[in-house]
């Protein structure tokens, strides 16, 4: 979806909370970044939110208020629907949500080897290298 909005752009910047699947510590979400990165020959950029603060991500909760807002009131009955009450979500300042529905069925239980860790082409940042850092493409 951003390419065409931004079709120079040669770096994404990712922010994610600081615990579950998506966390600084995660191994599996580090080498998935790696495969992002070189499937889209693009940097990317993430930044955690420190411990306790994804309460104040005012993109999330921008996001959240308006797809609730969006859907109070109607029956919830299939995913279907509810794929497309978020995908319609908008404000009248300028949020437009899209939503699809992924039907990929995900093993369980990953196990990132070192090895597969230490492949992984990330730089820490100065700021806070524990929980910002940057994944580069591998060189082909």
């Amino acid at each position: 979806m951003g390419k065409a909005r931004y079709p120079d752009a040669d770096e994404l910047l990712m922010t994610a909370d600081l615990g579950g699947s998506n966390s600084a510590r995660s191994r599996l979400w580090k080498v998935e970044l790696e495969k992002l990165a070189n499937e889209l020959q693009m940097k990317i950029r993430v930044r955690h939110f420190p411990p306790g603060t994804s309460k104040w991500n005012k993109i999330e909760h921008r996001l959240f208020s308006m797809i609730t807002k969006n859907w109070r009131g109607k029956p919830l009955d299939s995913l279907a629907t509810i794929i497309n009450l978020i995908g319609t979500t908008k404000t009248q300042t300028g949020l437009v949500v899209k939503a699809m529905l992924d039907e990929t069925v995900y093993k369980k239980g990953i196990n990132v080897s070192d090895k597969e860790l230490a492949s992984v082409n990330l730089t820490r940042d100065d700021f806070h290298g524990e929980w910002n850092y940057m994944i580069a493409p591998q060189q082909t």
